[in-house]
């Protein structure tokens, strides 16, 4: 099998040849390459297109390219993503909407405009390129570290935010539904060019409990992803759909399996137990990532590498339904030799033929 008719087995509930697997570097463990190339040193099994940079981006891109090797302020994604939204916590300590009061206000501020920078052809080119070289396709609509919960805290501020979701219900709508609009737009020029798998991401948790009440989440926030799914499987059906969120988000399970959601990353195995997930909800998820924890990633050994990656292929992984990645983004400080255990062990354990 090639890399795409992996991945598509695994989405299908079938099961592959091996296990695919994926990792994510923060830009600045790996000097030097960029995103594509690690995936290529490694081999992993799934590729990625990105809406292209705002014009009016230039010369702020330009200064980050002219900064000294030896000046690092962030990884230059993040930064440009903090520049669309008009986001910069590091020179001021409002956020961007934090002094607006009412519906009005917030609507004088008209969001980032993404959908002019799509060149539908262009898009579909890109696609299409990385599908002949047998790789599938993931894709996210831009945001400020996720589509609704954490773009709108990072508008609001999150106390202020957090506040609002209680004392200010038609604030927050608005907002919402303003977000929503906009990267359902972005999420259905993405599937129309051909992706394979839309990301969706909101850090809606933290390791012992989710920042806000499920009953919150379902108010606000099941609505609005389950419209962007909804829009984007009537243009294809067979589409995958990833959900990203740290932390604890299992009170949530059955509802992002509910509204269409197939794919769950990163699940961290120091939050949430990946074999037990696997056999609650295995006949209905993809379970992505479950390898690792910062501590075991940073000072653990490759031994405890090994063994972690061995006991997900036969738990998480049987018949099927993993694509096996680190839990968690590694970080310069992570030992490479634990990162080379990780693909030596998938190497060895992952194959499914003659199983």
């Amino acid at each position: 099998m090639n890399p795409r008719e992996r991945v598509l087995a695994v989405l299908r509930g079938e099961q592959p040849d091996r296990v695919p697997r994926m990792v994510n570097f923060y830009p600045c463990t790996l000097p030097g390459h960029r995103d594509r190339e690690a995936g290529e040193m490694f081999e992993t099994d799934i590729r990625f297109v990105t809406i292209p940079t705002p014009q009016e981006q230039t010369d702020f891109l330009a200064y980050l390219r002219s900064l000294p090797p030896d000046v690092y302020v962030g990884p230059t994604a993040i930064l440009r993503t903090y520049h669309d939204w008009g986001y910069h916590p590091e020179i001021a300590r409002d956020a961007p909407l934090s002094d607006a009061h009412t519906v009005a206000q917030i609507a004088a501020a008209p969001l980032p405009d993404f959908l002019q920078q799509i060149d539908p052809d262009g898009l579909r080119a890109q696609v299409e390129r990385l599908h002949a070289l047998g790789y599938p396709v993931m894709a996210s609509p831009p945001h400020l570290g996720g589509e609704l919960f954490e773009t709108a805290f990072r508008l609001r501020g999150f106390e202020q935010f957090m506040i609002d979701l209680v004392e200010n219900p038609p604030l927050v709508d608005y907002l919402l539904d303003q977000l929503t609009a906009m990267h359902l737009a972005v999420s259905l020029a993405l599937t129309r060019a051909g992706i394979d798998i839309l990301a969706l991401d909101d850090d809606v948790a933290e390791p012992t409990r989710m920042l806000i009440s499920p009953a919150m989440w379902r108010r606000y926030f099941k609505p609005r992803v389950a419209a962007i799914i909804t829009a984007c499987r009537a243009v294809n059906p067979s589409l995958g759909v990833f959900w990203h969120s740290d932390g604890y988000i299992e009170p949530i399970i059955p509802d992002l399996i509910e509204i269409g959601v197939t794919i769950l990353n990163p699940v961290q195995p120091d939050v949430m137990d990946p074999a037990r997930l696997k056999r609650l909800y295995g006949d209905r998820l993809v379970f992505f990532g479950t390898v690792g924890t910062p501590q075991r990633w940073h000072w653990g050994t490759p031994e405890d590498i090994r063994a972690e990656v061995y006991e997900r292929i036969q738990t998480v992984g049987a018949v099927g339904g993993l694509i096996i990645s680190p839990a968690y983004d590694l970080e310069p400080e992570v030992r490479w030799e634990n990162v080379l255990a990780f693909f030596d062990a998938v190497n060895q354990y992952g194959s499914y033929e003659g199983s």
